[in-house]
């Protein structure tokens, strides 16, 4: 059986660790996916002090739910592929801190943004410069035991398993893999979602649950908030084809409801529509 988490942005945001993980843990989950974004107070998270580290522990202990993975989106404000080398500094900072703060917590996965970048103009140099400064952080993490997985993303550069195969045919390390979004992998027109998979399995160290709406000739897609059943993804189809491929690592259900009044619904929702096909493809027993 496959480990089921819940990424933190589905949990109501103003709790502590302790009642954070008790909540992902009564509503079924086995563990939960910390956010490290870009806003000034989630990437504060990288300064935790010795205390502030030895409280999520406890929490961990207590509870019994770790936090197995971390979704690092910080470096889309600080791309690696920045043509501005502070810019680029500051994104192996953060990338360092996050690989110390990973190894402290027992996080085993680092999830990162694929994005060259983000709010500036892509070109040659930009993907040579995510190259160099990956290379780097590959190191980063090897030497903490910590394990860096390219997010399947919401944009052009890093939109497939094909396009991560080609960065890391150029590092070949065991500490980068690859973290295929369900939802991303299936709203690009060009690719196979099945035939991905197929091809990347050997590199698949965790799969995120979310639904999407595809993209058009007419339309950008939506990449977030899309309730499950509602978009493009054949769950039950692409669930299937991992078991084959006999895929048993974790899961993660990604979503937003952080910002509800109320978030249990749609996170119990979410459960409604994935799991009996979970069951059916053989990763949960109920």
């Amino acid at each position: 059986m496959s480990l089921i988490g819940l990424y933190e942005k589905a949990t109501p945001k103003n709790i502590t660790w302790k009642e954070r993980l008790m909540f992902a843990k009564e509503l079924g989950f086995d563990f939960v996916e910390i956010s490290v974004d870009e806003t000034d107070e989630r990437l504060s998270r990288l300064n935790w002090t010795k205390e502030e580290r030895w409280e999520v522990r406890q929490a961990i202990q207590e509870t019994g739910i770790p936090l197995l993975s971390m979704c690092l989106s910080g470096h889309r404000r600080y791309p690696f592929g920045s043509p501005d080398e502070a810019v680029r500094q500051k994104a192996l900072d953060i990338m360092q801190a996050a690989i110390d703060l990973a190894s402290d917590l027992g996080i085993r996965t680092i999830q990162l943004a694929g994005y060259d970048v983000y709010y500036t103009e892509k070109s040659v140099a930009t993907r040579e410069q995510f190259i160099h400064q990956l290379k780097q952080a590959v190191q980063m993490a090897a030497a903490k035991g910590v394990v860096l997985a390219i997010e399947i993303m919401d944009d052009p550069f890093m939109s497939s398993i094909t396009k991560f195969n080609q960065i890391k045919a150029q590092i070949p390390s065991p500490y980068l893999q690859v973290y295929p979004d369900l939802g991303n992998l299936s709203a690009w027109p060009e690719n196979n979602p099945a035939l991905e998979l197929e091809q990347g399995i050997e590199s698949i160290v965790q799969v995120h649950l979310k639904d999407t709406l595809a993209v058009t000739p007419t339309f950008e897609g939506k990449f977030k908030n899309v309730d499950f059943g509602a978009g493009c993804v054949d769950f039950r189809g692409l669930l299937m084809t991992l078991k084959r491929l006999e895929y048993n690592g974790p899961f993660v259900v990604e979503m937003w409801s952080e910002t509800l009044d109320e978030p249990i619904p749609a996170i119990e929702a979410a459960k409604d529509f994935l799991w009996p096909m979970l069951k059916e493809a053989g990763y949960i027993n109920d």
